[in-house]
């Protein structure tokens, strides 16, 4: 027990290794700077003497601590405009002129609802002259709630719920909440037009699809009508789904309702959407601090996705052919990957696709010596729930002998808390999915 002691200790230090290098902060401030009276986002210039205007908008869990970026810059007051960034309650912070609206993630609420109406107020009233730096990071998609009339914001609730519950990706869902939206897939940016655009986007999705992101506020739609009710149809959800979206996805595949603004449209003619931070990143920083603790290290992939429990075995399986064999990788060994999962709920108990991973990997280890498994959301939140992810070794079967029973019940939360090995860091104020840490000592 004294060994696994120190495989949680190193596998909580590789955990954070990664958090440290998703910095929202730091992540901005690595790619925009403002010198000599030239604001520069990436390769891209903006003098300020040819802008009237400098509005801040956005939304997501890393939005307070993007904007403290943002005025870390010292943006000349004369240049400060409107601003408002939507934030999940719970993750603001101080800030001196740029202005937060706390509302509800994963599913959205009336808050929500009144910052985005008032975030599209700003984009609307931008000028050719007026440029709009766009904070967008993980939770984006929830924390931006503008229902496109006459769908309400309890209709958007009910298919938000319903697609969590039946294991959509994060892809699907987002094809739907850009279909009943007057925001997203496009549109924010379709608002904003002619202002000139600064979308900071910290990843939070597989492949960084720019569409995909927070739904894509800025970013051509790939996504159409007919792709969103298709994924309402693959899930067997469609009938459940309030018959207001219904008839919209309907009118929209007949060409009744304008689509989403797609590649080529004037919308983006005047828009820079620049990713500052990802998955990779900090998954490789993980990487880094695994081979400074002296660990055979490996970065299995940044794009892993499917359903929790299939994802968790394997790993377990990767884990056990390292102990038995000493492959792919000799002992000590440290497995790394990144992504998201997705969680089929078949019971009512209380838990995240973090907490979830580690309970199933927990089933496959047990009995195994000097192995542990950590996953954690890099959000610090896993789920409806204070943890941001659990950690086990090949004795917690031993130190929790029913776990079967609370895995069946996704009860994973309940599980952990009662062995003190939930993960808990408290919000971190940013979001690039999530990180899977797997350790096999001598």
């Amino acid at each position: 027990m004294k060994v696994e002691g120190k495989l949680r200790r190193q596998a909580v230090a590789i955990f954070r290794a990664a958090l440290a290098a998703a910095d929202p902060a730091a992540a901005v401030l690595r790619h925009v700077r403002l010198r000599d009276g030239v604001l520069a986002a990436g390769k891209t210039r903006y003098p300020l003497r040819g802008v009237r205007k400098i509005h801040v908008v956005g939304a997501g869990k890393a939005g307070a601590a993007m904007a403290q970026a943002i005025e870390k810059l010292g943006l000349p007051a004369e240049k400060r405009g409107e601003s408002l960034i939507n934030v999940k309650y719970g993750h603001g912070a101080k800030l001196r002129w740029v202005q937060l609206n706390e509302c509800g993630h994963p599913v959205p609420d009336e808050a929500g609802v009144r910052g985005a109406e008032r975030i599209a107020e700003i984009a609307s009233a931008a000028t050719a002259e007026d440029l709009v730096i766009c904070l967008i990071s993980g939770g984006a998609s929830a924390l931006l709630p503008f229902p496109a009339p006459p769908v309400t914001l309890e209709e958007k609730q009910t298919v938000t719920k319903l697609l969590l519950a039946c294991g959509a990706t994060i892809h699907e869902i987002n094809a739907v909440r850009k279909h009943i939206s007057s925001i997203k897939g496009g549109q924010l940016a379709r608002m904003a037009y002619p202002a000139r655009v600064v979308a900071l986007i910290l990843s939070d999705v597989i492949g960084d699809n720019l569409d995909v992101i927070g739904s894509g506020a800025t970013a051509p739609d790939a996504s159409t009508f007919s792709s969103a009710k298709a994924v309402l149809e693959k899930y067997s959800i469609l009938e459940r789904t309030p018959a207001t979206i219904r008839e919209r996805f309907d009118a929209g595949t007949r060409g009744a309702i304008r689509e989403t603004p797609k590649q080529g449209d004037a919308a983006f003619a005047r828009v820079q959407n620049l990713i500052v931070g990802s998955n990779g990143l900090a998954v490789a920083a993980a990487a880094a601090e695994g081979r400074k603790l002296g660990f055979h290290t490996m970065i299995l992939s940044t794009q892993i996705e499917g359903e929790t429990r299939e994802i968790a075995r394997m790993h377990a399986a990767i884990a056990k052919e390292i102990a038995q064999y000493g492959r792919p990788l000799a002992r000590p060994a440290c497995v790394i990957s990144g992504g998201e999962t997705t969680v089929t709920l078949r019971g009512s108990g209380l838990g995240g696709r973090n907490q979830e991973f580690v309970l199933a990997a927990a089933l496959e280890i047990g009995g195994l010596q000097r192995t542990v498994v950590l996953s954690a959301g890099t959000d610090g939140t896993d789920g409806p729930t204070d943890a941001a992810g659990a950690i086990a070794d090949g004795h917690t079967l031993a130190r929790g002998p029913e776990a079967q029973k609370y895995l069946d019940a996704n009860d994973s939360y309940a599980y952990f808390k009662q062995l003190g090995d939930l993960v808990i860091t408290g919000p971190t104020n940013t979001n690039v999915m999530d990180v899977h840490v797997m350790l096999v000592g001598n």
